[in-house]
């Protein structure tokens, strides 16, 4: 890497804190933060991917490490806080990817359905903010990045209480951003397209539905894990120093019909 493009891009010395970072969106980010210079640390549900997670990104050169961690359970959200920085020391970049989807109709959804949803998807990237955001401005440096979904700028598909906890993220950004951007921390969301990862099987199991959102967006195809390497890499790096606040589509068009 150049000097020029190392001032924009590089991580270097920072460390990364993703969860779901054993598969899907989450996996693809961790890998490209960690081939850009970070120290990883994925935080999971299920210990066997994430050990096998941690296996690649080290056959890639990467530092990485995990805590299996339930997102839904805020005693575990509180042991993950104290014990991410362990491993690499301070958390500098801070990815909440985690997610569970309850797909029924909204009607069909039950209080445990909605409890369970807020906590993954809103509740724990509320809380991690909330540990590692205080931190980071005290420190002068910092990047959230988290990551929404088409429900939080339109309905979609059989998902309501996620819908409701992904509009939020969307929120929790603004506010964190507010909060923490004049001490050099920023925060912003990105909005995937219909991405094929295990979190979609649902809908991909669907006859017909995956070739049909396919086709709506407008690059042609579905989005792949890889398409959001690219932009981790700029929101978590020197470059993206004056974007924060933002929530930002990286969805092949999808949303601009």
């Amino acid at each position: 890497m150049s000097g020029y493009l190392h001032d924009l891009f590089s991580l270097h010395g920072r460390t990364a804190l993703v969860t779901g970072g054993s598969s899907g969106i989450g996996y693809a980010i961790a890998e490209a933060l960690g081939r850009a210079g970070a120290n990883i640390v994925l935080a999971a549900r299920r210990p066997r991917p994430l050990d096998d997670a941690v296996h690649a990104l080290e056959e890639h050169g990467v530092h990485a490490a995990a805590i299996p961690t339930d997102l839904a359970d805020r005693t575990a959200v509180d042991h993950l806080c104290h014990k991410a920085t362990g491993f690499f020391g301070d958390i500098d970049i801070l990815v909440n990817d985690a997610a569970n989807n309850i797909r029924r109709p909204m009607a069909e959804l039950t209080d445990d359905d909605y409890t369970q949803t807020i906590a993954v998807n809103l509740t724990a990237p509320y809380l991690l903010g909330q540990h590692f955001g205080p931190r980071m401005a005290a420190r002068g440096h910092g990047r959230i990045i988290n990551i929404g979904s088409q429900q939080s700028i339109r309905a979609f598909g059989d998902s309501g209480a996620y819908g409701v906890a992904k509009a939020g993220l969307t929120g929790l950004t603004r506010s964190q951003a507010e909060a923490w951007a004049r001490h050099g921390v920023t925060s912003n969301t990105v909005i995937p397209g219909f991405v094929l990862t295990p979190l979609t099987e649902t809908a991909q199991a669907v006859p017909g539905r995956t070739e049909a959102l396919a086709a709506r967006h407008m690059i042609g195809r579905n989005g792949l894990p890889a398409d959001y390497a690219g932009i981790a890499v700029f929101l978590a790096g020197p470059g993206a120093a004056f974007l924060t606040g933002q929530t930002i589509c990286v969805d092949g068009g999808f949303s601009a019909h």
